[in-house]
């Protein structure tokens, strides 16, 4: 004969009597006494299992050890919820003190900190052990947009952008994403916002998903006097050095650099002199546009001008005249 007490408190002494009856009613007396404080059928180690982070669509596996807590055999079984599942050992019998392992898979389907519980069953006794995951992603969007009234496109290094076909694309991690625009014919390319606040080429890093926006602008005719110049026969004037000024100046501020001082600031046509100092500033004005752009800056005739000795000659406008056209 044997006797199961159930319903009873781990840790606690319990002192246990039994008798017997025999076929006319009558009772023996009590056995001696046995004592014993009360003991799960099995335990699982570890208390708490943690997965970390686990990309979405591949999983990871972990191990929880089951072992007998008594010195006869115990059956049992482990069950968890999604997204967690039991892999092995999800049935078990153990003899003596033995062991055995029940592995749990998380598989994430979401953003999210998943929690619960395995709950590990024997013989009447039932035990919990905790489990907790994070789904996460390898890579990041980024997606590009385009406004004004301008037209052009938009690509990236790593390759991936490549708009209007393919505005928004997919980076790993820690990937730097270099966007560069380049504006169609009659537009002009006026700078980025968003996760990007520059003009020239804009560099994000992934540590988050990106946005970006590259703003295009449709670009103002640019008309000169006297044009061409004629190399040694056109005299220049001072209208051509308020022209480029103007010009300069339009191009300075669409791309966000700040208003030049120039000397002189009024220079009257037919009255004011004109001098070195004048070309060096609109060669100085125009190659922070074009370091703004990451072009390479111009070259010129008089690489060198010196103020009060070099004499402005037509070729000093003319090269002014066709950097300014070759701008973006």
């Amino acid at each position: 004969m044997s006797v199961r007490l159930t319903g009873l408190t781990t840790g606690t002494l319990y002192n246990v009597a039994v008798t017997a009856v025999d076929t006319s009613d009558s009772e023996s007396t009590c056995s001696t006494v046995a004592t014993a404080a009360a003991a799960l059928e099995l335990s699982a180690t570890p208390s708490t299992l943690s997965f970390g982070s686990v990309t979405i669509g591949t999983f990871l596996e972990q191990v929880f050890t089951v072992q007998n807590m008594r010195t006869g055999t115990v059956s049992g079984t482990a069950f968890v919820s999604a997204p967690f599942t039991i892999v092995s050992g999800s049935a078990f019998t153990l003899a003596g003190s033995g062991t055995t392992e029940v592995t749990v898979r998380f598989t994430p389907t979401a953003l999210v900190t998943s929690t619960t519980n395995v709950n590990f069953t024997a013989d009447g006794d039932s035990i919990s052990r905790s489990v907790t995951g994070i789904g996460a992603l390898t890579t990041l969007a980024l997606t590009v947009s385009k406004t004004g009234a301008g037209s052009g496109t938009v690509t990236s290094n790593p390759a991936g952008i490549s708009c209007d076909a393919t505005c928004s694309a997919a980076f790993a991690i820690g990937t730097m994403v270099t966007l560069t625009a380049a504006p169609a014919a009659g537009s002009t390319f006026s700078g980025w916002s968003g996760s990007c606040t520059r003009t020239g080429a804009c560099t994000v890093t992934m540590s988050a998903a990106q946005a970006v926006t590259a703003n295009f602008s449709v670009k103002v005719p640019i008309t000169f006097t006297d044009d061409p110049l004629v190399v040694q026969t056109t005299a220049v004037q001072a209208v051509h050095i308020v022209e480029l000024r103007t010009a300069i100046a339009s191009f300075r501020a669409l791309n966000g650099l700040p208003t030049f001082t120039w000397t002189d600031l009024t220079l009257t046509p037919g009255t004011s002199p004109l001098q070195a100092v004048h070309i060096l500033e609109l060669r100085t004005a125009l190659s922070e546009v074009y370091q703004g752009l990451l072009m390479a800056v111009p070259t010129y005739t008089d690489p060198t001008i010196v103020a009060g000795e070099t004499v402005s000659k037509a070729a000093h406008v003319q090269e002014l005249r066709d950097a300014v056209r070759a701008l973006p």
